[in-house]
């Protein structure tokens, strides 16, 4: 199994989502803030210029079966591009199990 924690621009939520369809069976949606290469932007309100050290962010987390993940990262970034810096990160990971609280499964049968 794996695990695909994506972030991106908090715009593109609803295109991943609506790309991603039904080939997912759960996903968890996390509002975040951070910064990368680019280490924030500068704003200007109402004449005065500051600086936003973190920019807001979306953090998606989906577990798939082995086979799915590449299928999924190809979906993320095609729907989450804007061809501008800052569109964000794809992160995968193997996962050793998972156990549902409820009734106690363990492995793929939880996905």
């Amino acid at each position: 199994m794996k695990k695909i924690e994506a972030i991106i621009r908090p715009f593109k939520l609803d295109d991943v989502r609506n790309a991603l369809g039904d080939k997912i069976h759960g996903m968890s949606v996390m509002e975040m803030k951070g910064f990368g290469r680019q280490r924030g932007h500068s704003e200007v309100y109402r004449g005065a210029e500051y600086k936003i050290d973190f920019v807001p962010k979306i953090r998606l987390e989906i577990i798939c079966k082995d086979e799915e993940a590449e299928n999924l990262i190809a979906i993320i970034c095609e729907s989450a591009r804007t061809g501008k810096i800052g569109d964000g990160k794809i992160f995968l990971s193997d996962v050793q199990d998972i156990i549902r609280i409820r009734t106690g499964e363990r492995g793929e049968a939880v996905i």
